[in-house]
């Protein structure tokens, strides 16, 4: 079966993140709550992170970025290979997802990330 839905359908989602969220957090495995984004298995983190607003996405749909960062904070050793994005003191975790490639931290020194994108694809 076919669906349409309408940009700003899909952009009311992105919206929502670009709208919210004030923290990147890097982890060593995906979270699936703010609990484990920001303390299971946090390393780092980045506030805020600068989010573009919605746009089209190659191939469909539509997609924010999230910037590169180069002046992340780590809090822990280890490799990260997730990230999360989370509204600073609540409980909401707004997305989670792998990194590009995984990246050794150790704690006390700043990290950096190459952007990356938060695509919702065309309904088919």
């Amino acid at each position: 079966m076919a669906v349409f839905l309408l940009d700003a359908v899909l952009d009311a989602g992105l919206t929502l993140i670009d709208d919210n969220v004030d923290e990147l957090w890097i982890c060593s495995a995906i979270p699936s709550t703010y609990a484990e984004a920001s303390s299971t298995y946090a390393l780092g983190h980045k506030k805020p992170p600068t989010i573009s607003a919605a746009g089209d996405a190659g191939g469909g749909g539509r997609k924010i970025t999230v910037t590169a960062i180069t002046d992340g904070t780590t809090t822990g050793t280890d490799t990260a290979t997730h990230w999360a994005l989370c509204k600073l003191g609540t409980t909401v975790l707004y997305a989670a997802g792998t990194l590009t490639a995984p990246v050794a931290v150790t704690t006390g020194i700043d990290f950096t990330l190459t952007e990356f994108t938060i695509t919702i694809p065309d309904a088919t």
